[in-house]
């Protein structure tokens, strides 16, 4: 039986319900990261003995899930979006909003479908705004190659993110550090393409790319679509 199937057990002694123990798993993964959600840890945040939690949830791999789950309920648009482009533009915004504000998400993006009543809500959402428009396999297809775009670029987000915090540099930071080794090695003629993204490219920030990126994904299905 799944954990959205089976029952919560009675909340004697201490007031419990899963509600309460995925917030405070939430809240410990928002502020050290997944590798700091234990059920005891889970349990102390709550003072209660780590044996009650297990009437609740029987693995770490369940709470992670119930935790994306209730992420959902942030990426879930307010209404149904007015076509598919709005339908998918809001998806992958909303999950970019949604993993910044919780970054541990972006490393449980991208796995098995999420089944929690949230995730199905925007897996809904989403695809109901294709129903009329293609076959499903095709709505399918386009649904997987915009998510296998933002999912990737919100891992690479992240990762910057959390590369600045570990570094103690910004990314302006870094590059004035890596930039003498990186003249050097543009001097010698062996990387002109490179040469001239780095002396002639447009630096942009990570909202900027994603936006540009997402669109030119969209438009990729939209030429298939049609």
């Amino acid at each position: 039986m799944s954990v959205w199937d089976r029952p919560e057990p009675s909340t004697r002694p201490v007031p419990l319900d899963r509600q309460r123990i995925v917030a405070a798993a939430i809240a410990l993964a928002d502020e050290g990261g997944l590798d700091e959600v234990s059920l005891r840890k889970v349990a102390a945040r709550l003072n209660a003995g780590p044996m009650r939690l297990y009437g609740y949830i029987s693995t770490k791999q369940e709470l992670f899930d119930l935790m994306v789950d209730e992420v959902y309920a942030e990426i879930l648009p307010q209404e149904q979006p007015g076509d598919w482009r709005e339908a998918l533009r809001t998806l992958a915004h909303r999950t970019r909003h949604a993993a910044l504000r919780h970054e541990w998400l972006a490393d449980l993006l991208g796995s098995r479908p999420a089944l929690g009543p949230n995730a199905l809500a925007v897996g809904e959402a989403t695809l109901a705004a294709l129903n009329s428009l293609t076959d499903i396999d095709t709505a399918l297809r386009a649904v997987e190659t915009v998510s296998a775009y933002f999912t990737g670029a919100i891992r690479r987000e992240i990762a910057n993110l959390r590369a600045e915090r570990a570094t103690g540099l910004s990314k302006h930071d870094w590059q004035r550090a890596s930039g003498p080794h990186l003249t050097r090695m543009l001097a010698t003629g062996r990387f002109p393409a490179l040469t001239k993204a780095v002396y002639d490219g447009t630096d942009v920030d990570a909202e900027a790319s994603f936006a540009t990126g997402l669109d030119w994904v969209l438009d990729a299905v939209a030429a298939k679509l049609t």
